[in-house]
């Protein structure tokens, strides 16, 4: 029997209604992490002047949490792999809860970074785990549907968490948004140990060291590379659409968080359409949205004066972007099935490192040839992103 968890279930005495049930609470965990990794976004300018520090300094937060993830990852999973995966959620959603709370009693900026910091180490390894149980707990047929579900809450947490929190804090404080969550990570946790059956690393799965084999396999580095591509494309335009819907579309500024959060309401729909047909073909249906991505992200700034049309291209593009989450996940997890754990951390890194650059890239695109270059240059890096997925399609 192969040992990955997208093809061999290893729980088959619970019922549908119990997996449905797990899968709920991961989902639920999976929003709550999110929410305490993007929430600061829109804390910042509050906590910048309750600690006396810059915009631009405390925004370094934001990069310390994504480079953190990046680096420390895969390191990480591949060394806690083989442990019980209830036990592992439970300590992730414990250390998660300590750390909003040192974050809410943080006396200055540096005290606030290691409360970053240390969340940040085990993120990458929740997200590895979490997709593979997802698989394990759904069983072959249904695994891509089940990661989708799990995927499910980075996109709440990204339409709904954010903005929740920011209003959270104009009625509690920024400390009080960091109180908040921690008193959900443990309610969370709670549920995990309540109802999460025992979950052990399957036995024929490779464990610490013997896990990086994977990295000496061309097909699945270039796996990893194809979401670093896809990424850095989505980021690219993504990271300053609130500044396009703001000067390209003339949007007033009190409106561009409702078009926001509409995107990501519509983008719940591709999370349903993506965890459905990368069952049936990871690189097919990752190549599918990352045309519907190029033709929304190019589309939308010429037709950023018509309304209209615009919002056609706007639930294009965030169809599409949403999409590509689980695709991307689960695509890099089958390409890596002998350590699923760590091949599913490798694209949380990648991922970031993809929002990074497109962060990057898209500003270097706006300070040399303007805001309205960003939907060709995101659609050249979406491109090229398309080619490589081709080129895998073709090798397999």
């Amino acid at each position: 029997m192969p040992s990955s968890s997208l093809t061999a279930p290893v729980v088959g005495s619970a019922t549908r209604s119990q997996t449905g049930l797990q899968i709920t609470i991961m989902a639920i965990a999976a929003f709550v992490i999110v929410t305490t990794e993007f929430l600061i976004i829109g804390l910042l300018p509050a906590l910048a002047k309750d600690l006396g520090v810059s915009i631009a300094m405390a925004g370094q937060l934001v990069t310390l949490f994504a480079f953190t993830v990046m680096l420390f990852g895969p390191i990480l999973t591949a060394r806690l792999a083989h442990i019980d995966r209830r036990q592992l959620f439970t300590c992730i959603l414990l250390v998660f809860a300590a750390s909003n709370v040192l974050a809410a009693l943080a006396p200055n900026i540096w005290v606030l970074a290691l409360a970053r910091f240390i969340p940040a180490l085990l993120l990458p390894v929740f997200w590895g785990t979490a997709s593979e149980t997802a698989g394990q707990l759904a069983g072959p047929a249904h695994a891509g549907k089940a990661v989708a579900n799990v995927y499910m809450g980075i996109s709440a947490a990204l339409v709904f968490g954010i903005p929740l929190g920011t209003l959270a804090a104009d009625s509690v404080g920024w400390r009080g948004s960091f109180w908040i969550l921690a008193a959900l990570c443990l309610l969370i946790g709670l549920l995990i140990r309540l109802f999460m059956p025992a979950l052990p690393s399957a036995p024929q799965r490779t464990t610490g060291d013997k896990q990086t084999g994977i990295f000496k396999d061309p097909r699945f580095l270039a796996h990893v590379a194809l979401s670093t591509l896809a990424f850095t494309a989505m980021f690219t335009a993504y990271t300053y659409l609130a500044d396009t819907l703001q000067r390209l579309a003339g949007i007033a500024p009190g409106q561009v968080g409702w078009w926001l959060m509409g995107f990501g309401a519509v983008g719940m729909l591709g999370n349903h359409f993506g965890g459905r047909l990368v069952d049936r073909s990871p690189l097919g249906s990752t190549v599918l949205f990352l045309v519907l991505l190029a033709i929304g992200m190019l589309a939308a700034t010429p037709l950023a004066s018509q309304h209209g049309w615009l919002i056609v291209a706007l639930i294009v593009w965030g169809i599409a972007y949403t999409a590509l989450f689980p695709i991307c996940q689960v695509r890099v997890m089958r390409a890596g099935a002998k350590a699923q754990a760590l091949a599913a951390t490798m694209n949380i890194s990648a991922a970031n490192a993809g929002i990074g650059l497109g962060a990057i890239l898209g500003g270097l695109g706006i300070r040399h040839f303007g805001l309205e270059s960003l939907g060709m240059i995101s659609a050249g890096i979406a491109g090229l992103a398309i080619v490589v997925a081709l080129l895998l399609m073709r090798r397999t």
